[in-house]
């Protein structure tokens, strides 16, 4: 009798599927690939078909160039490759992020994708699956890595702005995702005021605009008067919190919102005067918890910090092991 997902074919830059000649987030172009979502560290430019959700398409080709071979899949359409059936469902990441449900050989089994559990104002939660395997993420597969409530965090920024208010909160975060998620986030807060803008956020922030995701009004920073930024809020990537740009503004306070702002030390490292732990990962108790919702007969740990979250899964009689693929970072989540 074969072992159960026999047909699937893990190596180190991707999961490979035999029966569809396709690949599931390659690390280098193929000619077959299923995309979870748009992040660079799974979405790559150069293949000659994928099969992804229209949103994450539309990421694909406003940073790689138009996708000749893209084929939309919508959530909860299935579509036949080779001899599987695949199935994107919801995954809670970013916008258009999917989970990916494989069936084959009277066998189903879920690509996670990156994810998470937290409800967000700019994409579709999480859609729970049974399954026979769950492969899942780890990035914050830790039992220290429990992140608070958002919008605890968020209203850091608005307190820091009341106390403050001759200076601006300078927030990095990540282009995809997070910096939208972010700006949504305090306009569910309640902050009307324009939010200014990082040139590097404007192309997603205008196609989150065209799929519907309420940002407010957003401003380009660049080359507005410093008296016009104090007491505001300018959102950029966290790689120009203390680059040349920043020193245009009226003494930033430096915030950065991520999950690894959990640990003090790369907080420091940054010079980040405010940290938001906010994550668009699952932390140690979502995952836990998923795999506990699921059920799953076996589970498989892409990347992160696979060893506690394999431990974890063996002590509770849930067969797991690491797949050690390449080529996924640990972004400024």
């Amino acid at each position: 009798m074969a072992r159960l997902g026999s047909w699937i074919d893990p190596r180190p830059h991707g999961i490979y599927l035999p029966a569809a000649e396709a690949w599931i987030d390659p690390s280098r172009p193929v000619p077959r690939a299923l995309v979870t979502h748009g992040h660079a560290d799974h979405a790559r430019g150069g293949h000659e078909a994928v099969w992804a959700t229209p949103a994450t398409l539309a990421i694909m080709s406003t940073r790689y160039g138009e996708q000749a071979g893209g084929v939309p899949v919508h959530y909860g359409e299935s579509v036949r490759i080779g001899e599987i059936d695949a199935t994107f469902l919801p995954a809670g990441h970013v916008l258009g992020s999917a989970q990916i449900l494989l069936e084959h050989a009277g066998e189903r089994v879920i690509v996670s994708g990156d994810y998470k559990r937290r409800p967000d104002p700019t994409c579709a939660a999480f859609e729970p699956t049974q399954c026979d395997i769950f492969i899942t993420e780890a990035t914050f597969g830790l039992p220290v890595f429990r992140h608070p409530d958002t919008h605890d965090e968020i209203d850091k920024v608005l307190a820091a702005l009341r106390a403050e208010p001759e200076r601006c909160v300078l927030v990095g975060a990540y282009a995809l995702g997070k910096a939208q998620r972010l700006i949504a986030e305090l306009r569910a807060m309640g902050h009307a005021d324009p939010i200014y803008i990082h040139g590097a956020m404007q192309r997603l922030c205008d196609l989150y605009r065209e799929w519907e995701v309420d940002l407010g009004e957003l401003i380009p920073a660049t080359g507005v008067a410093k008296a016009e930024l104090q007491g505001k809020i300018v959102v950029a990537p966290p790689s120009a919190l203390n680059d040349r740009w920043s020193r245009r503004l009226p003494d930033p306070i430096t915030a950065m919102a991520s999950g690894w702002m959990r640990v003090r030390q790369r907080a420091a490292q940054r010079g980040v005067e405010l940290p938001l732990i906010v994550s668009d990962h699952a932390d140690w108790d979502e995952l836990t918890g998923t795999i506990e919702e699921l059920n799953p007969k076996e589970v498989w740990v892409t990347h992160g910090r696979e060893d506690a979250l394999v431990h974890w899964c063996r002590t509770r009689q849930i067969k797991a092991k690491a797949l050690d693929l390449v080529g996924y970072e640990d972004e400024d989540d």
